[in-house]
């Protein structure tokens, strides 16, 4: 089985995933890790557009017909995931992959549950990077989940987190958001699991894939918020025997 896993849900970018996926396929031969790459079309019906950026890069692609959400998506890959390290991350693998080192560090050999990337630590480079009104509105998001839900951790939709395999089976196993909010989910189980989470700078390197956009999604972005409570008051979140 392959050491690393790294699942990438695709909604209609197969131009942002042309781009960028090679970035990410240099650096595993670079480093000549043991890894396979899972594709997973979001019910995107590009006509095949997708599956041929997956097959010329030598990746696994997996597709379903309906479109069910980047939660849905990354849940479906992380149960068709075979590597002791499962990562996801977006289709215009949008950090520099000295991110991935860290992360193989930190669930390697200091034992972690999960790493995820923060973009607010003081040495990560993306706030200074990208627009006001953009700034603007992951900060708010982030500024609600914080003081509400996953309290110590502020920024929970970095697109870039990664698990030991055991653990991965276990959040993945319950968790129920398919949108955009799945992950404040993952984080919201890990912390009343207890699970040691480490936070990591990541440094911007694209912006072409689909990113959350809190004043369009923003009302379902709340509604999941409070379904994460009342799944955890309904026992939704119990560890499966």
């Amino acid at each position: 089985m392959p050491d690393i896993s790294v699942i990438i849900p695709v909604y209609k970018s197969s131009l942002a995933l042309e781009n960028n996926l090679p970035y990410l396929m240099s650096y595993i031969k670079e480093k000549q890790l043991d890894a396979e790459v899972l594709i997973v079309d979001d019910g995107s019906l590009d006509d095949g557009a997708i599956e041929q950026v997956a097959k010329l890069n030598s990746c696994i692609y997996l597709s379903y017909p309906l479109n069910l959400g980047k939660g849905g998506a990354v849940r479906f890959g992380m149960h068709q995931a075979t590597g002791d390290i499962c990562i996801f991350t977006d289709a215009d693998i949008p950090f520099e992959t000295d991110a991935i080192d860290k992360i193989l560090y930190y669930l390697n050999f200091k034992e972690y549950d999960l790493v995820i990337g923060d973009r607010g630590l003081a040495e990560s480079h993306y706030f200074d990077k990208i627009s006001s009104h953009r700034r603007f509105g992951s900060g708010f998001f982030t500024f609600i989940v914080g003081r509400f839900i996953t309290t110590g951790i502020s920024d929970t939709q970095c697109g870039l987190k990664a698990f030991r395999k055991q653990i991965a089976k276990d959040l993945f196993s319950v968790s129920r958001i398919n949108g955009f909010s799945f992950d404040v989910e993952i984080l919201y189980i890990s912390l009343k699991r207890n699970y040691d989470i480490k936070k990591i700078p990541v440094n911007l390197r694209s912006q072409e894939g689909n990113s959350v956009n809190v004043f369009k999604h923003g009302f379902k972005m709340v509604i999941d918020l409070l379904l994460i409570k009342l799944n955890h008051v309904k026992g939704y979140y119990k560890k499966h025997e």
